[in-house]
C-alpha cells in the first residue's frame, strides 16, 4: 500500500474546546481532572481508553447531560444541535422505529408533516427505511443501533457524539455499521466524537485519536491517523493499518502503565 497522504486538521474556530476540566461525583470518586480537548469542524475524533478512565463522562458534559466539576466548556461559534448516540439504543419498545427516529423532533415541537420526512431521510440514510412501520423487538441489535443513529441525525446535528455504540454487537455488524457510519460522515460532513476503548476501532475510524489516562482521566497523547478516506477493508487489512494499531497500542498501554515518557 503506497505512503498515505498526510490528513490535515480543520481549521477554523473549534466546534466545542475544554479547557481544564474536571469531573468529582458525590461519592468522591474523580473521575476527569485537567481534561483539555479542541474539536474542530468536520474532524472526526475518537477518546480512546480504558474502562472507567472518564471517556463517557467527558462526553456527557459536552453534551450538557452532567456538568463539570472544574474548568469550561466552551462554544466559540454557538453550541448549534448536539446528537447523542447512547451505548444502548434506549428506543421506547411500543412506538414504531419511525416514531423513534422522529420523537427529537416531536419533543421540539415541530409540525407533524416535516418531522416524518425528516424522520424517512434519517432512516435511509442508515439503511432502515423498509422497517420504519417496524417495532423495535422486531430488530437485530445491529438495526436498533441504526434506528439509534437515525434518531440523533434527525435533527440534523453539526455535532454527533457517540458513546461506545458498537460495543455489544458481534464483530460483523461492527465492522459494517463502522464503514457504514464513516459513509454517512463523509455525506453530511458532521463534526462527530466517538467514545471506544477498541484500538482496532480508533484507527479505522478516526483522523484523531486522544488516548487517556486510567481515572481521573486527562490527555496523554494524540494520534493522527494519516489514512486516506473513504476506508474500506483493504486499508483494515494493509499493513498500514497494522502499524498504526500497534504505535496507538503502545500509547495506550504506556498511558495506563503511568508512563510519562
Amino acid at each position: 500500500m503506497p505512503p498515505s497522504p498526510k490528513v490535515e486538521r480543520p481549521s477554523g474556530l473549534a466546534v466545542v474546546a475544554l479547557r481544564g476540566v474536571g469531573k468529582t461525583f458525590e461519592n468522591g470518586t474523580v473521575a476527569l481532572k485537567s481534561f483539555d480537548l479542541d474539536v474542530r469542524p468536520g474532524e472526526f475524533v475518537s477518546l480512546l481508553g480504558s474502562s472507567g478512565c472518564g471517556k463517557s463522562t467527558a462526553l456527557r458534559i459536552i453534551a450538557g447531560l452532567s456538568m463539570a466539576s472544574a474548568g469550561t466548556v466552551e462554544w466559540p461559534t454557538g453550541a448549534g444541535q448536539i446528537g447523542f448516540v447512547f451505548q444502548e439504543p434506549t428506543l421506547m419498545p411500543w412506538a414504531n422505529v419511525a416514531a423513534n427516529v422522529s420523537l427529537p423532533l416531536k419533543l421540539a415541537h415541530a409540525d407533524d408533516t416535516p418531522s416524518k420526512t425528516a424522520a424517512m431521510q434519517a432512516l435511509k440514510r442508515v439503511g432502515l427505511t423498509e422497517f420504519a412501520n417496524s417495532f423495535p423487538r422486531e430488530l437485530s441489535g445491529g438495526m436498533k443501533m441504526r434506528a439509534s443513529i437515525a434518531r440523533a441525525l434527525v435533527t440534523e446535528p453539526n455535532l454527533l457524539l457517540m458513546d461506545e455504540p458498537f460495543a455489544a454487537l458481534d464483530e460483523i455488524t461492527r465492522f459494517k455499521l463502522n464503514n457504514d457510519l464513516l459513509a454517512v460522515w463523509q455525506e453530511l460532513n458532521r463534526t462527530v466524537i466517538f467514545v471506544t476503548h477498541s484500538v482496532f476501532e480508533s484507527v479505522y475510524l478516526s483522523q484523531r485519536i486522544i488516548v487517556m489516562t486510567p481515572r481521573p482521566g486527562r490527555v496523554f497523547t494524540e494520534i493522527g491517523i494519516d489514512a486516506p478516506y473513504p476506508r474500506d477493508e483493504r486499508f483494515r487489512t494493509s499493513a498500514d493499518y497494522a502499524a498504526l494499531c500497534r504505535r496507538v497500542a503502545e500509547a495506550l498501554g504506556k498511558a495506563m502503565a503511568g508512563d510519562g515518557s
